[in-house]
């Protein structure tokens, strides 16, 4: 059995552009339906939380369509430590979105390190919607980035600015200026980038396409 490791966000605030702090947490379709399809494939999921802790959901990703899917999630409600884990124990790593990631996972050095070791043995990345604020962590000690040059789908710029979000920062820009190639559908389309190891996924409408891909890559 092929074994994943989902690594979701512990972060339930994001401080604004203007300074101000905005609640914030996972994106509940995308967490509910990628763990749905990939153990639907016979795919073991780990789910693993900066500092093993509970996360929250984004209020805003519940309406009525996955409420009941994250109540009953068990995994959500007693994460693994992400610091405990090694990329040596699975198969892939998949970061799924909400703006959550843009406050703890873009910043966490373990989570860093982890990636470049599912990079460097050659196992499979996976990000989706905001989750590739995540792989900002992957830079190595020499400064480089462990995706540079990878072609990549992210949250638009332009998604961000209907969504009305006063966002801290473009998290396509700051991969750009790492040496990310966006490769952006247009905005809220279902758009997946294969590039290698790494499978990205542009938004929420994205969610199955992108686990879908990941569970037939895992094969």
């Amino acid at each position: 059995m092929k074994k994943l490791l989902m690594v979701v966000s512990g972060a339930d605030s994001l401080t604004l552009a203007d300074g101000t702090s905005h609640p914030t947490g996972f994106w509940a379709e995308e967490v509910v339906e990628s763990v749905r399809v990939l153990r639907a494939e016979g795919i073991e999921v780990t789910i693993a939380t900066p500092g093993g802790v509970v996360p929250t959901v984004d209020k805003a990703s519940l309406d009525g369509t996955f409420d009941d899917a994250v109540a009953s999630l068990e995994d959500l409600r007693a994460p693994a430590t992400l610091s405990e884990m090694n990329a040596d124990d699975f198969d892939a790593v998949y970061l799924p979105g909400g703006h959550g990631p843009m406050a703890d996972l873009a910043f966490d050095a373990t989570l860093g390190k982890l990636l470049a070791d599912f990079h460097d043995s050659g196992k499979l990345v996976a990000a989706l919607c905001h989750g590739p604020a995540g792989l900002l962590s992957a830079v190595r000690a020499d400064g480089s980035f462990v995706f540079e040059g990878k072609e990549m789908a992210v949250f638009s710029d332009e998604e961000e600015r209907q969504g009305g979000l006063n966002a801290p920062y473009s998290v396509a820009g700051r991969l750009a200026e790492l040496g990310a190639r966006l490769a952006t559908g247009e905005p809220w389309s279902s758009t997946v980038v294969v590039d290698g190891g790494l499978v990205t996924g542009q938004n929420p409408q994205s969610t199955v396409a992108t686990a879908t891909r990941v569970a037939a890559l895992l094969g």
